[in-house]
């Protein structure tokens, strides 16, 4: 990853970079998450679930799976789960027992239409064109079909928007490096840059052809789960 004093990767280099990144902190990505945030990454995530809104049995995809987290908790819920990230090592270490596939979120290696829900954890920030990304969730949705997108946010209240710029830039990468891979979670505070405003993300959604937009910040206004159901 680059350091702190280079500008972010775009394009191409971006995404080599993201995926070398993530196959090098895949064997404590789960350790680092649940300390860095105290454990509540794993509420977020059922709070996502719920959010989905689908029928309990539905077939659902997701996106950047990781080590499994979210597969974990769609099956827990009932459903049927396909997990895709671009990340061969995060899928070597991921502790899951639904179908896992190595591939591309931007040109998902899927059929148009077969499921009735994607969810996405914490990738936003690190795809290269977020418009591909939902062009592409829309195309493997049915109509009707829902989406349910985890990632950062930053606290809408004053002080504690300034307790987490402090923890988030300077406490975390400590964490990181103590844990795994100190360069890795520097990026991390950084890739935050790469998310557009709410607005704009919302904008994008519907253009892709999603509506009943929904945006939830679970406490302490960390995380935002942004839902909607395709057209």
């Amino acid at each position: 990853m680059p350091s702190p004093e280079e500008p972010l990767p775009e394009g191409a280099e971006k995404a080599a970079a993201v995926r070398s990144m993530f196959d090098a902190i895949a064997p404590r990505y789960d350790l680092v998450n649940r300390v860095m945030t105290f454990g509540l990454d794993v509420g977020w995530r059922r709070r996502t679930v719920r959010s989905l809104g689908v029928a309990r049995g539905s077939r659902v995809l997701d996106i950047a799976c990781g080590t499994g987290d979210l597969c974990r908790a769609l099956r827990t819920a009932g459903h049927t789960v396909i997990g895709l990230d671009v990340s061969e090592g995060m899928l070597r270490a991921a502790k899951t027992d639904a179908p896992l596939i190595l591939g591309d979120a931007l040109a998902l290696p899927v059929g148009d239409g077969i499921f009735d829900g994607i969810t996405c954890g914490f990738a936003l920030r690190n795809v290269v064109s977020l418009e591909r990304l939902f062009a592409e969730m829309a195309r493997a949705l049915r109509p009707g079909g829902r989406v349910a997108l985890l990632e950062v946010a930053r606290p809408e209240r004053a002080w504690l928007r300034a307790g987490h710029s402090i923890y988030f830039n300077k406490v975390v990468p400590r964490i990181g490096g103590l844990l795994s891979d100190r360069a890795a979670y520097s990026y991390l505070p950084r890739s935050a840059a790469y998310l557009p405003e709410r607005a704009e993300v919302l904008a994008m959604l519907r253009a892709a052809g999603f509506n009943y937009l929904e945006v939830k910040t679970p406490p302490p206004g960390a995380a935002q789960i942004i839902t909607g159901t395709r057209s």
